[in-house]
């Protein structure tokens, strides 16, 4: 039995070198792997969660596509689809609704760190503004995984536990309706590079430090030299750990490449002259992706027809297994 890997892409904003480095490039490089399956879908269900406009809906999940495919992902060998063409992960979502316990989903983080906030702004209704589609959220991400049988489920450890209760549904659904579901194990690399943005944090949406992938040449150039440094002048010898030129210089370099960088560090390189050498790099490695990138993005057509493709493989497996867990709860065509 081949292993079978599962990513979820949220489709809120456009990529970033942080997304690169942390989660699409190791993604593409395993999907080479012959001995294993790859699953990697836009999470766009996910993203009406955040309350986003319509159009930056649309945008977003263009160009999330359009990324993981400008940077190499063969989509004729794994699967890549969007979330909501597969009808059938609602529909078991469901079904998964009706075994998750209202104290499991109590617990989800994502719930409590809303409910944590209202309390602290002094609210007396602990739920306000929170929908059920974030309360239910680990439940449509229950489905996504369940329904393609996936034994690993790469995340960081913020996410562990949403494969954990992923597990607890699926466990209740085998136990009262024979052994349907495969559990699914989280898999936490730690050795993927977290890139720090602009101001020095973990590079984030949320924080708005990031640095997208694919920015014209001039406004590339631009970010870069926005990045966070210390008052270190030129000529003073500088400590690369924990730098955030360094590091994203480094995610993005060879060994040989990271040791003359070091050296540069120790001889005092000037923090202007670290930025340019940054982005002259960033811009070469790039550069090919990002040609692709504006070519993808010029017909959009051609990304619909692939997730087109994609979605009619998977559902080639969706259908009928979701088809053997209604019947298993006793739902079946009643003219079968």
């Amino acid at each position: 039995m081949k292993q079978v890997y599962l990513t979820g892409i949220t489709t809120s904003g456009t990529p970033h070198l942080g997304n690169y480095a942390g989660a699409i490039r190791p993604a593409i490089e395993a999907s080479a792997n012959p001995d294993t399956e790859h699953f990697y879908f836009l999470a766009d269900l996910h993203a009406l969660i955040k309350g986003f406009a319509a159009e930056d809906v649309r945008r977003s999940r263009i160009e999330v596509a359009a990324t993981w495919m400008a940077l190499g992902l063969d989509t004729d060998k794994a699967y890549f689809y969007c979330q909501s063409d597969i009808p059938e992960i609602p529909g078991v979502a469901w079904l998964l609704s009706c075994q998750a316990a209202k104290g499991l989903l109590n617990r989800a983080h994502a719930y409590k760190a809303v409910v944590q906030e209202n309390e602290d702004s002094g609210s007396n209704d602990p739920d306000k503004g929170i929908t059920m589609g974030l309360f239910s959220y680990p439940v449509l991400m229950a489905a996504d995984i369940l329904m393609f049988k996936a034994n690993k489920v790469p995340v960081g450890k913020d996410q562990i536990q949403h494969i954990e209760m992923a597990r607890d549904m699926a466990q209740r659904f085998n136990h009262h309706y024979g052994e349907h579901f495969v559990l699914p194990e989280a898999q936490v690399d730690t050795s993927t590079a977290v890139l720090a943005g602009l101001d020095g944090r973990k590079m984030s949406k949320s924080y708005n430090n990031t640095i997208a992938l694919f920015l014209p040449e001039k406004q590339f150039r631009k970010q870069i030299m926005k990045i966070k440094t210390n008052s270190l002048e030129p000529g003073e010898p500088k400590d690369p750990q924990g730098n955030t030129l360094f590091e994203i210089y480094q995610a993005f370099a060879s060994e040989a490449q990271v040791e003359d960088v070091r050296q540069k560090y120790a001889d005092g390189i000037a923090w202007g002259e670290m930025k340019q050498y940054l982005f002259e790099h960033l811009n070469e490695v790039l550069k090919e992706p990002r040609e692709n990138y504006a070519e993808l993005i010029a017909k959009p057509a051609v990304i619909g027809e692939v997730l087109h493709a994609g979605a009619i493989k998977a559902r080639k497996l969706s259908q009928p297994f979701a088809a053997e867990l209604f019947d298993a709860v006793g739902i079946k065509p009643m003219w079968q």
